[in-house]
């Protein structure tokens, strides 16, 4: 489907080198934050308190959060946990105060507000020692979608865009990194998933780009490498804004009216995609460029049919 079509190809690669400055440039800024400030990891990284509450009706998690806040928690995380009638309180590991302790201040502190009684459902303590192994295991995970989109791309097309399309995607996931590192906005494993599920998405339409390609190659004999790259992204540009403008709609709902629970999941799918769209187009296909994809990789020499010896 398209709502407006480019009729003129855009001259993409004549301002390769220009847009590969700036995203150079973004890319050593994001890894000075990460190097500098760190990520703000959450409960679940770095260990702490979980305390699960019932109440006998719905109740809204801001005053909830508010009352701790009064009580020195700030960086409580609350939400809804099952029902809006479950909550479950996150909170960091504090020094000189252990486990029972804090869920017995966070079970005061709630039985205190106006409204019904909470009743206490759990306690856990979530040690630093699991918070390295989740940090360890959401690193493989990362290692492991990078070396199977590179095996996929290899496989489908060639070395050379695989390595082009390895390197938009380290490209957005450090930026991804350097946002939250520069804000202090907290990471969570929901954060991370927002990541892995961005890598997959600029993975589709990197290959849909290379596809394009490809097909153009062998169909535009008399065009050379930078006016093939950019007639594929032109004839793609009106799907891609279509594609990612709906997107995009859906998680500004989810950003706007999903509260603080799915606010930093929402906003790293938000600047993945933004830089997933921008990566696609502009990174990955100058790097195939510069990596000296032409017409020969894809079109097979035809056999000439010996003659038959009488």
């Amino acid at each position: 489907m398209e709502f407006f079509r480019v009729n003129n190809d855009i001259p993409f690669m004549r301002h390769a080198v220009k847009f590969n400055v700036f995203s150079v440039t973004l890319v050593l800024l994001a890894i000075f934050f990460l190097v500098t400030r760190g990520l703000n990891l959450s409960v679940e990284f770095t260990g702490g308190t979980l305390v699960e509450v019932s109440y006998p009706e719905a109740v809204q998690v801001e005053p909830i959060r508010q009352a701790l806040s009064r009580e020195g928690y700030t960086d409580a995380q609350v939400q809804h946990f099952g029902s809006a009638r479950d909550v479950l309180v996150r909170l960091p590991t504090r020094e000189g105060m252990d486990s029972d302790r804090i869920s017995e201040n966070v079970l005061a502190t709630l039985q205190a507000m106006d409204g019904p009684d909470p009743e206490l459902r759990r306690v856990e303590f979530v040690g630093p020692q699991i918070g390295d192994e989740l940090a360890a295991d959401g690193a493989l995970a990362l290692l492991f979608v990078l070396i199977g989109i590179m095996i996929y791309l290899a496989l489908r097309f060639e070395w050379r865009f695989s390595l082009a399309a390895i390197v938009a995607i380290l490209h957005d996931m450090i930026v991804i990194l350097g946002f939250f590192a520069l804000f202090q906005w907290d990471f969570s494993l929901a954060v991370l998933a927002a990541v892995l599920a961005a890598l997959g998405y600029s993975v589709n339409e990197t290959v849909i780009i290379f596809d394009r390609i490809r097909e153009t190659f062998k169909k535009k004999r008399g065009m050379n490498t930078p006016e093939v790259i950019n007639h594929a992204i032109t004839r793609v540009i009106s799907r891609t804004i279509i594609t990612h403008t709906t997107t995009l709609m859906v998680v500004f709902t989810m950003l706007i009216f999903g509260g603080e629970t799915l606010h930093y999941f929402s906003l790293a799918l938000a600047i993945s995609i933004i830089f997933g769209m921008y990566s696609s187009m502009l990174v990955s296909s100058p790097v195939v460029m510069w990596l000296g994809v032409s017409r020969e990789q894809f079109i097979k020499p035809k056999k000439e049919k010996e003659e038959a010896v009488v």
